[in-house]
């Protein structure tokens, strides 16, 4: 006869889960506690860290960037999260005002640069481009470079999302792109975006002959792109060629 078997064993066994339950909650809430206790200590060593080297965050794109994924590491959003309860920015409290107003005032450059080459590109640029052209006007008005990075773009990018400005930041193949206009590209635009990014232009019979598509498919796609200026064709090659604004810009750099 076997042990164990008939109500009193499965009293028993309902015991022993109630037990290892609670004693999997207590656990979870120890767990819970040292984690909410060492977030805490972060915070308050970021928060140290930021008032003692203010001055290199402003200045510096590289320290910037850095003191801003320590940030994110933590669940701080530099931009938009509250530390406090008053909700004042996290930044705003602990650096002053000047670094807030570095990214939105960056922001509203981001979005005159875009708005300016629109016509060139359909409203599809480079964030390199974006960062070369804002440092060559620092240049020709203040003689100096202006010490903004990429990743600051990309921030600056971001904290226009709350005011559904419909500015994104698009991979095409390897490159980071903003799209300042609502239009999404399709798969088969986006295929061929990406093929020039990487071969530099396109042609009908590399689409046809690489992505097996007909000669109506293609047609169709080109036609498309040449619409929203995103391609610039050169009719003077022995088969027309099809070519992105910011490839053109870049060649020679």
């Amino acid at each position: 006869m076997q042990k164990g078997v008939g109500l009193g064993a499965l009293s028993r066994n309902s015991k022993h889960s109630q037990l290892y339950a609670s004693h999997g909650e207590r656990l979870q809430r120890s767990h819970a506690d040292k984690l909410s206790t060492q977030l805490s200590v972060f915070q308050a060593a970021l928060i140290e860290f930021s008032r003692t080297h203010a001055k290199d965050i402003r200045s510096n794109p590289l320290f910037r960037a850095e003191f801003a994924r320590m940030c994110t590491a933590i669940g701080v959003d530099p931009l938009a999260s509250s530390s406090n309860k008053k909700g004042g920015s996290f930044w705003a409290e602990t650096l002053g005002t000047s670094v807030n107003d570095f990214y939105f005032e960056l922001a509203v450059r981001v979005v005159e640069v875009c708005r300016r080459s629109r016509d060139e590109n359909g409203g599809l640029i480079a964030v390199a481009e974006v960062r070369d052209r804002i440092e060559k006007l620092d240049e020709r008005i203040g003689g100096g470079a202006s010490g903004v990075s990429e990743d600051d773009i990309l921030r600056a990018v971001e904290s226009l999302k709350p005011l559904g400005s419909g500015f994104t930041v698009i991979e095409l193949g390897r490159r980071q792109m903003i799209r300042s206009v609502p239009k999404e590209l399709n798969t088969d635009q986006s295929t061929v975006m990406e093929a020039i990014q990487v071969l530099g232009f396109v042609t009908h019979s590399m689409l046809r002959d690489n992505l097996s598509w007909d000669r109506a498919r293609v047609q169709t796609v080109i036609d498309d792109l040449l619409s929203d200026s995103l391609v610039w064709v050169d009719s003077q090659a022995e088969e027309k060629e099809y070519w992105a604004p910011t490839f053109i810009g870049n060649i020679g750099k």
